[in-house]
């Protein structure tokens, strides 16, 4: 099977109820998780051609108190990956 290529582009992430300075160790470990996920599970049927969507919803998800941003950003990124596996509009 040959290997897909994938390109993923999120140009906004909205996080509610983290401290500002850790958006960028967060958004690195969201990348980090979704290269993980998509190198290991695949892309969703969703992407099988090109897709463009304006908006996705990925849902809430718990975090433990003193989560460490690494930890926050793979669920967010588990959860965005739930989203795309969902369809658009969710």
């Amino acid at each position: 099977m040959k290997p897909m290529n994938v390109e993923l582009h999120i140009e906004e992430l909205v996080l509610h109820g983290f401290a500002p300075g850790e958006r960028y160790r967060i958004g690195e470990a969201v990348e980090r998780e979704l290269q993980r996920l998509l190198a290991e599970q695949g892309a969703p049927n969703l992407f099988n051609g090109n897709v463009e969507l304006a908006q996705m919803n990925a849902g809430t998800f718990n975090v433990e108190p003193n989560a460490k941003s690494e930890t926050i950003g793979a669920q967010v990124a588990q959860a965005v990956y739930e989203g795309m596996k969902g369809g658009m509009g969710r």
